[in-house]
């Protein structure tokens, strides 16, 4: 698998743990928001970081780190993920692997063959507005409801994201994202923020209190629901 980014350390991207994180490329679903545009449209463009170079740095900073976060782009496009993931594992890490929820087959997999050991999966809007919200014509929602549901079986720790937009998020959508995912462990929102490297600028944040007023209305169904800073 080509990894085009390595964070080196981050203390937030991994509940609990120290962790590096690795960028994929590619992606099935193009967000006009996406912040990563050249990694999702045009991953050859980027560069490429060496294997032999991805895991001596992890062999040495074993004790220092404890969990690598796969991230992209999208992970689950790539075939040989699992393997990847399980050479992870075979060096002392804990994974987390981030996903958009649209391959529930290969969710699974990571899961229940013990690659990943936490997900967090992108809840990119409500199902009436996944499809624009994702940037394509059409979304096949039920493989997100897959998704969902698997998590909420609770086979390994998990939590719920949102990146909000003004332009693309209302009171209506969070009240159908919170009959959705009723009940589940964690649900974080993130305030969109425009860094550059956009599919499609011209998006803004939501104000603070939007923001306020979208998690009282996941409270009503779930129990834990915090805004995090992306």
């Amino acid at each position: 698998m080509i990894i085009h980014g390595l964070q080196k350390m981050t203390l937030v991207d991994y509940p609990g743990l120290v962790a590096a994180i690795l960028f994929t490329g590619a992606c099935n679903f193009r967000c006009p928001f996406c912040q990563n545009a050249s990694l999702v449209r045009n991953p050859a463009s980027e560069p490429e970081i060496p294997d032999e170079e991805v895991f001596d740095y992890l062999r040495k900073r074993r004790g220092m780190l404890e969990g690598v976060v796969v991230t992209g782009g999208e992970p689950t496009v790539h075939s040989d993920l699992l393997g990847y993931m399980g050479r992870l594992k075979d060096i002392g890490y804990k994974v987390k692997l981030d996903t958009n929820g649209y391959r529930p087959d290969v969710l699974r997999a990571a899961v229940e063959g013990g690659y990943a050991d936490y997900v967090a999966m992108d809840v990119k809007n409500s199902l009436t507005h996944y499809a624009e919200t994702a940037g394509l014509s059409h979304v096949f929602t039920g493989l997100i409801e897959d998704s969902i549901s698997f998590l909420m079986e609770d086979h390994v720790p998990y939590e719920f994201r949102t990146t909000v937009v003004h332009e693309l998020h209302s009171d209506e959508d969070f009240e159908e994202i919170g009959q959705m995912c009723s009940g589940c462990r964690a649900y974080f929102l993130q305030t969109f923020s425009d860094r550059g490297d956009i599919i499609q600028p011209g998006f803004t944040a939501p104000s603070p209190e939007d923001m306020e007023r979208y998690m009282g209305i996941l409270r009503k169904t779930i129990g834990n629901v915090s805004v995090r800073d992306r």
